[in-house]
């Protein structure tokens, strides 16, 4: 990322958007969010797409513009950051693994949308990181409104693409509710797991 302070404003926005589109990986996200979604109406599966965007939004806008004074505050590493992100997806895939929901979730009270789908799977450390270098290299309010559209422009491709995935419930009915939920229990304990043994050898410097 070096290079970045060179680029014009519409290259930065360009690489910017483009990085935070693979970090975020709205396609990735897709098995995760059907499996928490399968049990709700279609029409408030349209809105949890959205919300979820959202939530990944705010997030993200708000540590690329508080994100160092914050974590330096409250002396909390980058690493922390990510342990507790993979510990909170560790206990969610255990859920989707073993089918029993939390109370909140089951009785329908639980915004799924919230947590773990705007965070810590969309709005993670990876993608709260990248955001933050970005903002280093922002100098000069063009770059700065390239980013932020940059920001906004991949959350709404998020949004779009979590929207739409939800028309396969349809098709695989709740049996296949089922499956999707158990293989999207296990890719979430394997991310969670590297996401932990990330933050470990961060810490001791391995």
């Amino acid at each position: 990322m070096n290079n970045l302070g060179s680029l014009t404003a519409v290259a930065f926005g360009l690489q910017a958007f483009v990085t935070l589109l693979v970090i975020l990986d709205p396609p990735g996200a897709t098995p995760f969010f059907l499996a928490l979604v399968g049990d709700r109406s279609p029409r408030e599966r349209v809105r949890l797409a959205w919300q979820a965007a959202s939530v990944s939004l705010f997030v993200i806008v708000l540590f690329a513009l508080f994100g160092k004074f914050v974590l330096n505050y409250l002396h909390v590493s980058l690493f922390g950051l990510q342990g507790a992100g993979g510990l909170l997806m560790l206990l969610i895939s255990l859920e989707l693994l073993t089918g029993k929901e939390s109370p909140d979730v089951s009785s329908g009270k639980g915004n799924v949308a919230l947590v773990p789908l705007g965070t810590p799977l969309l709005a993670g450390p990876g993608a709260i990181v990248t955001t933050m270098l970005y903002v280093n290299y922002a100098h000069g309010a063009a770059k700065q409104s390239a980013l932020l559209l940059a920001i906004i422009a991949t959350h709404i491709v998020i949004g779009v693409t979590l929207m739409f995935s939800t028309r396969i419930l349809g098709l695989i009915k709740e049996s296949g509710v089922t499956l999707f939920a158990r293989i999207a229990g296990l890719l979430l304990a394997a991310i969670a797991v590297e996401m932990i043994v990330a933050s470990v050898k961060g810490f001791f410097n391995l």
